[in-house]
């Protein structure tokens, strides 16, 4: 009798081991449940992404999500919605990589800390992905390419650019001297040249207005100056000429981007160097904007405008490194870089989508000449894993030279040391 027991035993725990392993958590199917089985298998195998990404005032990035997530069956992407303060998102962010969590999986990366995290190797390479995909470098913003580029190695991609301009009054600029601009091809002594000719016309008291106060604008301003910093005697040379040119503000050296465009906007300069949402503000007739759109040009800088804007990048720690990737390839190619532009008015990175007429239709800014050539022409800052460092040897060395004029070897000296490391 016991042996029966016990053979009695040995099989229903068999039948109970083998029903468990053949269906979802003990549910059985039946034929007509429309592929639920199915549906609970795939959500079972879905890996979920996360995404450290500043707010967006725009429906755009959730937009770009929900279509990256209807597009495959395979992984899904949620935004973990960081502070729109850019030093807090960099502390946050900093802490989480340097404990090698991997809590995020991609990151928005603003462009001068790419260096940063890459030095620290706490970002994943993409170079041999990119080979494998047949995607080139040329593809996208020059500028947030190599804001991305540390020893050689690509570590990011474009999620949406930001980048220098130069804004000047065209019922005041003959056409002749427009077209120049427009075509960016003119030096920082012809645009002097132009200030010193026009200063006075339309009711303007100034010529061109730049970021001079000791921050991180002034070295925005060397960089474009000396070409990103291929010459760095002439670009202070030539700041310093216009710090003292007689069309020059007296306080050009307390300039940030605030007194630049109230100045502009408020009808007193010809020329002045901004960003693009001194466009908006002139558009939307802000609050002492007595400028019209139509009174205004857009134009390269000469030796081309500093980046701005935000990275995408791969957390090296994360556990889903290919997935990561997948959702920054579609994020930075042609479908989510059309999707940003069009739903939320931001600028494209990806360099096809500049002539693409349903992208220019809703930035009206893509309509300018002179604006798209700025956008093929952008520059990057330093990257450096120490960039706080080193910009705060460029705004220390320059501002001290171009409040004194003395110490023009030392500032160069110092300035070259930095951006060289």
């Amino acid at each position: 009798m016991k042996k029966w027991w016990s053979i009695f035993v040995t099989v229903a725990l068999v039948a109970g081991i083998i029903a468990g392993c053949s269906g979802n958590s003990g549910t059985t199917t039946k034929e007509g449940d429309n592929g639920a089985a199915v549906d609970k298998e795939k959500t079972a195998e879905t890996v979920t992404l996360k995404f450290a990404a500043q707010n967006d005032n725009t429906p755009a990035t959730k937009q770009l999500i929900d279509e990256f997530n209807k597009s495959q069956d395979q992984y899904k992407v949620e935004w973990v919605e960081m502070t729109n303060d850019s030093a807090q998102m960099h502390d946050q962010l900093l802490t989480s990589l340097s404990s090698g969590s991997d809590e995020y999986d991609i990151l928005s990366l603003d462009v001068v800390w790419a260096g940063e995290f890459a030095g620290a190797g706490y970002l994943e390479p993409i170079d041999a992905r990119m080979k494998e995909e047949g995607i080139s470098k040329d593809d996208f913003n020059s500028g947030s390419m190599a804001s991305g580029n540390y020893q050689g190695k690509q570590f990011t991609l474009p999620f949406f650019p930001d980048l220098g301009l130069l804004y000047y009054r065209k019922d005041i600029v003959s056409q002749e001297d427009a077209a120049k601009l427009d075509s960016g091809k003119y030096t920082y002594a012809d645009l002097g040249a132009m200030a010193e000719k026009y200063t006075g016309q339309g009711g303007t008291k100034f010529g061109f207005l730049y970021q001079s106060k000791q921050y991180e604008g002034l070295t925005v301003n060397v960089n474009e100056f000396s070409k990103s910093f291929e010459d760095v005697k002439g670009g202070l040379e030539q700041m310093y000429a216009f710090t003292n040119a007689a069309w020059a503000p007296q306080d050009l050296l307390n300039f940030t981007e605030g007194e630049t465009h109230t100045t502009f906007e408020q009808g007193n300069a010809v020329f002045a160097r901004n960003w693009p949402y001194q466009f908006g503000r002139i558009k939307g007739q802000e609050d002492g904007v007595k400028v019209t759109v139509d009174q205004v040009g857009i134009a390269p800088l000469p030796n081309g405008g500093s980046v701005g804007g935000w990275l995408l990048s791969i957390n090296k720690s994360s556990k889903n490194v290919d997935g990561a990737w997948e959702f920054v390839k579609f994020v930075s190619g042609k479908e989510g870089q059309k999707t940003m532009s069009t739903v939320g008015g931001y600028l494209p990175g990806f360099n096809e989508l500049l002539e693409d007429q349903e992208v220019i239709s809703s930035n009206d800014m893509l309509s300018y000449e002179g604006f798209k050539n700025a956008l093929s022409n952008t520059i990057a800052r330093p990257v450096s894993p120490e960039y706080s460092k080193v910009s705060d040897t460029i705004q220390i060395n320059a501002h001290k030279y171009l409040s004194t004029g003395e110490g023009l070897e030392e500032a160069v000296k110092a300035i070259e040391e930095a951006t060289k490391k």
